[in-house]
Formats: structure tokens, sequence, C-alpha cells
């Protein structure tokens, strides 16, 4: 395991320090997170901790399950403890990016049905202002051309469709994902989800705002542990 990976390993499992016996958790997507699963499963396994998972992706499932996690249906999550998950950017205000790997609509669902969200994430993924990352915004299938027209008038950057391969990339709930390059030029996140989700056939936007309620935080020094001020942790 490389350095990297190690990093990652240890914020992933110091983001369990949050749970406590019998929480409904969110369970996120990606890299650092898969960590946070694999700890989970510990828990239950060997602390014989009473847990239950809401996954947020359909490879989470797959890991959840491999791990005998209890799970609940995404349909039937009801209100949530806790969700762990990723960020693909998060600025001093705890307002996050996500969305790289496609499953932004279920995350933020599962994260706003929650008491609390905690993130995972290196120090790359920490910047001053949103933007630098490009902006994922999942659309309607039959409707993403138009969508694209709209949204290109108020980003500066390219407006991309998402591909996998010679396809379009699809989610899983079928839809398409353009990403936006607005560059870190986000300085009003809540207004620009506002304004792109009244733009019709957009599904989801992927900036994540006054959800987060800490960070975990892995660097070259450790990891370390960012609580926002005045959060729900």
């Amino acid at each position: 395991m490389t350095d990297v990976e190690l990093l990652k390993e240890q914020a992933g499992i110091a983001a369990c320090r949050f749970i406590k016996d019998g929480m409904a958790l969110g369970l996120g997507t990606g890299s650092t997170v898969r960590y946070s699963i694999i700890e989970i499963a510990r828990m239950i396994s060997e602390e014989g901790m009473d847990l239950v998972g809401v996954p947020t992706s359909k490879d989470t499932m797959r890991l959840s399950e491999e791990l005998d996690i209890p799970l609940r249906a995404f349909e039937d999550s009801g209100t949530l403890d806790l969700t762990i998950d990723g960020a693909d950017e998060f600025d001093h205000n705890f307002d996050l990016i996500k969305g790289g790997g496609g499953a932004l609509t279920r995350e933020k669902v599962v994260a706003l049905k929650s008491k609390s969200m905690v993130v995972v994430a290196d120090n790359t993924k920490k910047v001053d202002i949103l933007g630098e990352f490009d902006l994922p915004v999942e659309v309607e299938k039959d409707r993403w051309e138009g969508v694209r027209e709209e949204i290109s008038r108020i980003c500066p950057g390219e407006v991309r469709l998402r591909e996998n391969g010679p396809e379009p990339f699809e989610t899983d709930n079928h839809g398409f994902i353009l990403d936006c390059s607005f560059g870190p030029t986000i300085s009003k996140p809540k207004s620009l989800e506002r304004d792109i989700s009244d733009i019709p056939g957009v599904v989801e936007v992927g900036l994540f705002v006054g959800i987060c309620d800490a960070v975990i935080l892995a660097s070259s020094d450790g990891v370390s542990e960012l609580i926002k001020p005045g959060g729900r942790i």
C-alpha cells in the first residue's frame, strides 16, 4: 500500500469515530469512503454494533453486500443518523462539489436525509473558491442538449457531456451528466445551485451547500479533523 493509500485508509477509519451503536448510516461512494465501509463492517462483525446502511450507488451496494453490512433500500431509507462520503472539492464554509463518480443525485438525497454528514478527503480537495473541479450536473437523457445550451449562458468555460468510452455516461438513475468548467469562480454556490436547478431538464446539481458538518482530512502531515463551527456534530 502506498503512503497516499495508507493515509486514505487512516482517514476513512477516522471518520467512523462518529458512529454510535444503533445508527442508520448513509454510505457514500468513492475510493476513500471504501475504507470507511470496510471499517463499518468490522465494527459490526467484531464489536457487535447494530448498524444499517443506505448505499448511494450500485458500487457501494455491492461492496456492502460483500461485507455483510445490513442494508436498507434507498427508496425506504427514512431519516438517517449520519452519512459518510467523499468530495471532489470543499471550501472554508464546508460547501462541496461532488459527483465526479456520477452518483451525485443519490448522494445528495441521502445526505439531506441525514442528521449529520462527515466527508473524507485529501488535502488536494481543499480550495479557497469552488470550481476548479468541473461541476457535475445530472440531466434528463432526452433534454441534455437544451440544458447544455442554458448552462453555457452562465458558465465561463466548456460544458461537456460526460462519456463512458464511445457512449454517454449513464447514471444509476438513467440520466446523463454535464461537466461544467466554471473554474474557481463559484463564490456563491447556493445561488448558482438554484439558478441551474431552475433549468428544465436538470435532475440535480453537484453543489452540496450547508450539508457537510465535518471533514476528515488526509495530508502529508497525517490525518486531521475539521469541524464546522455551529454544525450538527
